[in-house]
């Protein structure tokens, strides 16, 4: 069955991370998505190690479902096969530093001349205004920036980021959003319009706890490790061999907790009797759950905890995430054909549809494969395709 967004053009015109993050999310629901990569070099993410065949597992993991055209979008001939291309597509998305789009010609103004319909999403760093508008940001970079990296670490330790691109990959979720919700008004109005979100905005978002719990207290937030600043006893936790994690969240979840651990005393002990009390003495109560942790193997202990009904889990490492049964029963993970890997597999989006599945139909596209495919179907002759792969305006 098709998706639920069959029949919309995307023109892809993003690199590295976030873009290509948010570009793949439409694709998987259904869209088609036509990539514009660069001569010879292509997106940068196909060189961000480790490599598989030769290929980035960055870009393997954000570029399925879609299809690449190479064009030197610096040529007049290069910008012209774009504005046709523009001309036809329901979506635009570009992740360029602020000014750079429109310095190339492919700013919202001059692509909604050509089509006053065209959903256009800008998605940056820090956004289209203020004074850090221009500035260059990674991930990494505005992690630091948003406070986040401020608070992640071990409470006595340095700061650390979060080990996953949280704000590329969030701040492409809000710009899918975006666009699903401009294509929606577009239908009710048939007005097009132009949407923008940023790495910053995500991560001020993705703080906005902490930042009430600043104004409320006064208090700056402070690193806390994997334990969690308003609930007691939420952590990590040593066991007779590796660790475990366990979130006790209200007073109900701490008395399972004391009855698997054979500690029933500790439910009318006054240090321990509220969530608040607990949070007071987190250091005494946790060392005190450790001791008794210590005397049994992480998997006796897991077996026991959820025996009680006490939320818990092993730490697992990404091997056995990946050959996790979980893992296979929800289906997350999917085999991709691919003409270099044999044995590529993919996560697919996590949510699903019941009436519009959503599917990886098509591998991670080699560098220009579909890019005479694309201009064959938009009428290009083929002496005229032939012209433009030796002046090396086009590749395949």
């Amino acid at each position: 069955m098709a998706g639920p967004l069959q029949g919309i053009q995307v023109i892809d015109i993003t690199t590295n991370i976030s873009g290509p993050s948010l570009t793949m999310i439409l694709a998987d629901l259904g869209a088609e998505v036509i990539k514009i990569e660069r001569p010879d070099i292509g997106d940068d993410s196909r060189k961000m190690g480790p490599l598989w065949e030769g290929v980035g597992v960055y870009y393997l993991n954000i570029n399925r479902n879609k299809r690449s055209i190479v064009i030197d979008i610096k040529s007049d001939e290069g910008k012209s096969l774009i504005y046709d291309l523009v001309k036809d597509a329901d979506v635009f998305v570009e992740n360029f530093r602020y000014g750079k789009a429109k310095s190339l010609g492919f700013g919202y103004e001059d692509l909604k001349a050509l089509n006053d319909k065209l959903i256009y999403c800008s998605l940056s760093a820090y956004g289209q205004t203020g004074d850090k508008r221009s500035k260059p940001g990674y991930d990494a970079i505005v992690q630091a920036d948003t406070g986040i990296m401020g608070i992640n670490g071990s409470e006595n330790g340095d700061v650390a980021r979060a080990a996953v691109s949280i704000l590329d990959q969030g701040s492409a979720m809000w710009g899918a959003l975006g666009i699903v919700s401009a294509l929606y008004h577009r239908k009710n109005t048939g007005e097009g319009q132009k949407v923008e979100t940023s790495l910053y905005e995500t991560g001020v978002f993705w703080m906005g706890y902490h930042m009430l719990a600043y104004m409320a207290t006064g208090n700056e937030p402070k690193k806390m490790g994997s334990n969690h600043a308003s609930f007691a006893p939420y952590g990590a936790f040593k066991t007779a061999d590796n660790p475990i994690m366990i979130g006790i969240s209200n007073n109900s979840l701490f008395a399972r907790l004391c009855k698997v651990l054979g500690k029933e005393e500790w439910i009318e002990d006054t240090r321990f009797c509220t969530n608040i009390d607990r949070v007071k003495n987190r250091e005494e109560l946790n060392s005190s759950i450790e001791e008794v942790f210590k005397t049994k193997s992480a998997h006796e202990w897991i077996d026991m905890l959820e025996d009680g009904g006490v939320p818990s889990s092993v730490i697992e490492k990404v091997s056995s995430v990946i050959t996790n049964p979980q893992t296979a029963n929800t289906k997350m993970i999917t085999g991709v054909n691919h003409p270099k890997i044999s044995d590529l597999k993919l996560p697919r989006l996590p949510f699903q549809l019941s009436n519009t599945p959503l599917e990886i139909k098509k591998s991670p596209p080699l560098l220009g494969e579909d890019t005479v495919a694309i201009l064959q179907e938009r009428g290009v002759d083929q002496e005229t395709i032939d012209q433009l792969i030796n002046k090396g305006i086009i590749q395949r």
